[in-house]
């Protein structure tokens, strides 16, 4: 085999033709020195190139398509080794294709950006208001604290101090979980969605309206025919989010508030109208009466925000509400492709591809983490972590958390709140710690010697928030308030909360 067929390595159709002929003549893909060659020569048309890596080192498991280039050919190829695009037929994919703007690349694009952002099919740990729930890798739901109204989905209405097993999802592998004010949705690996707590999607935390109470997961039908990949819970409203990337809110439509005319409690869910009607979506961020939408584009990621503008938080340089999403224009001017979004109670943040973090919205007590308590109404960098690469973000009541690449953990926000992971002092007067203005390193994870790969802390209104850390070997550590059982464990007489982290009896391996 000579490279006779290649008239000029840098000619990437050249080289295309001469590879497909060859695995038309019925050459295996192990030709190692000629697709060396077309690696190198197909280097700049990342991210396909660990696509076509991965496509050449193994035999062909499909007839090549010659109307396919080779970064095609090894992006489909990846593609069907995800688990959300394997169950798909043939009609599906193609249409997921169009929808992502007619390339298998791009369609690679959009569900690993999802994977990364959303830790599909990988532990993690959420905490809500006053309850929490830790999915394990292999999909099993462990479920703590208060279950006023059977948020824990174990049958009963009685708190529980200790990670417990739901029993009732045996033989069902959840891939996801949202956990809200005494509501909890988790999204198993067939798309179908359960829902055990408050029986209403969007009723306020503090209403009674909606009495009625599931105590363990119920299958939601409504969502029947959504294949759903991602659900968020926030005030007055949830969201899910499909496998092809679109957005569907329950309740919370009267006005139009979410593009859509509904009444406050209605259970079915109404697809997003607006701009994002067309633009597939990756990710979802609700927080208080707003939602966030990390979007993928061929242009690249951009978010969208819909809800009350309230602080700020939507990020359009007002604090008008948007009945339909809206474009946050700043990333373009920042020159900031966006990786993860998280929406707190009052105000939002965004890490960057390049590891640079955005908060906006309203900055009391240092929330947004640029050395005052002043209010941003567009995203603006965080500067005083220009010195890390930021892979992650978590914000909640007047709270933000950034995680390194390093694993090094920062918080910002409310003094008070022992959720911040900062030692708790308290001076004569009875006063804690002051406000933390700008990014402080959380030095108590530090301690613990593990790589932090996520932090989840309570994001609805409430005063009594706790804090998750999970590892890189799958330990959870947490702290903050433990008053219901919230961190999985029983605290002593007269504690009601904890300021160092402390690992969580799981197994989430």
């Amino acid at each position: 085999m000579t490279y006779s067929m290649i008239s000029d390595p840098l000619d990437v159709k050249s080289i295309e033709t001469a590879a497909l002929e060859l695995l038309e003549r019925g050459y295996s893909v192990g030709l190692d020195s000629l697709y060396c060659l077309i690696l190198w020569a197909l280097a700049r048309w990342i991210p396909p190139l660990v696509a076509t890596c991965t496509f050449f080192r193994k035999p062909s498991n499909f007839t090549p398509d010659v109307q396919l280039s080779i970064t095609e050919l090894a992006a489909l190829d990846m593609c069907q080794e995800r688990a959300i695009f394997k169950p798909m037929n043939s009609e599906e994919k193609e249409l997921l294709k169009q929808r992502c703007g007619g390339s298998w690349k791009l369609v690679l694009r959009y569900i690993l950006a999802g994977e990364i952002c959303c830790r599909r099919e990988k532990s993690q740990a959420i905490a809500g208001p006053s309850h929490s729930v830790a999915v394990t890798s292999s999909g099993s739901v462990y479920s703590f604290g208060s279950n006023s109204s059977g948020q824990l989905g174990h049958g009963t209405l009685e708190e529980e101090w200790r990670p417990r097993l739901i029993r009732s999802l045996q033989g069902i592998r959840i891939i996801q979980a949202a956990a809200g004010a005494r509501r909890t949705m988790l999204i198993s690996d067939a798309g179908q969605v359960y829902a055990f707590g408050k029986e209403s999607f969007g009723e306020a935390e503090h209403t009674t309206e909606g009495s009625n109470v599931v105590t363990t997961p119920q299958l939601v039908k409504s969502l029947k025919g959504i294949y759903v990949v991602q659900a968020a819970i926030g005030n007055f409203f949830s969201a899910v989010l499909s496998r092809e990337g679109r957005v569907y809110t329950f309740c919370w439509g009267n006005d139009s508030k979410l593009g859509h005319r509904t009444e406050p409690n209605d259970l079915e869910p109404h697809p997003l109208l607006g701009p994002l009607e067309n633009i597939p979506v990756v990710q979802i961020a609700a927080g208080y009466c707003y939602l966030l939408a990390l979007a993928c584009q061929p242009s690249g990621m951009s978010v969208y925000s819909v809800g009350c503008g309230l602080g700020g938080k939507l990020g359009h340089g007002s604090m008008a509400d948007e009945k339909y999403p809206r474009l946050i224009e700043q990333f373009q001017t920042l020159n900031l492709q966006p990786r993860v979004v998280a929406a707190g109670a009052w105000h939002a943040a965004v890490v960057g591809q390049d590891g640079r973090a955005c908060t906006w919205g309203w900055g009391r007590y240092g929330c947004l983490g640029h050395g005052t308590e002043e209010s941003e109404s567009v995203p603006r960098v965080v500067e005083s972590l220009g010195n890390m690469k930021a892979v992650h973000v978590a914000t909640g009541d007047y709270t933000t958390f950034v995680v390194s690449d390093t694993g090094d953990v920062y918080s910002f926000g409310y003094g008070e709140s022992s959720s911040l992971g900062h030692s708790s002092v308290i001076d004569g007067q009875g006063n804690r710690n002051a406000n933390v203005l700008s990014p402080k390193l959380v030095t108590s994870l530090k301690k613990i010697n593990e790589r932090v790969v996520q932090i989840s802390l309570t994001n609805s209104v409430y005063w009594n928030a706790h804090t998750f850390a999970l590892t890189d070997s799958d330990k959870l550590y947490a702290f903050g308030s433990g008053d219901k059982g919230q961190l999985g464990a029983e605290l002593p007489a007269q504690q009601t909360e904890r300021a160092m982290p402390e690992q969580v009896d799981i197994n989430l391996s």
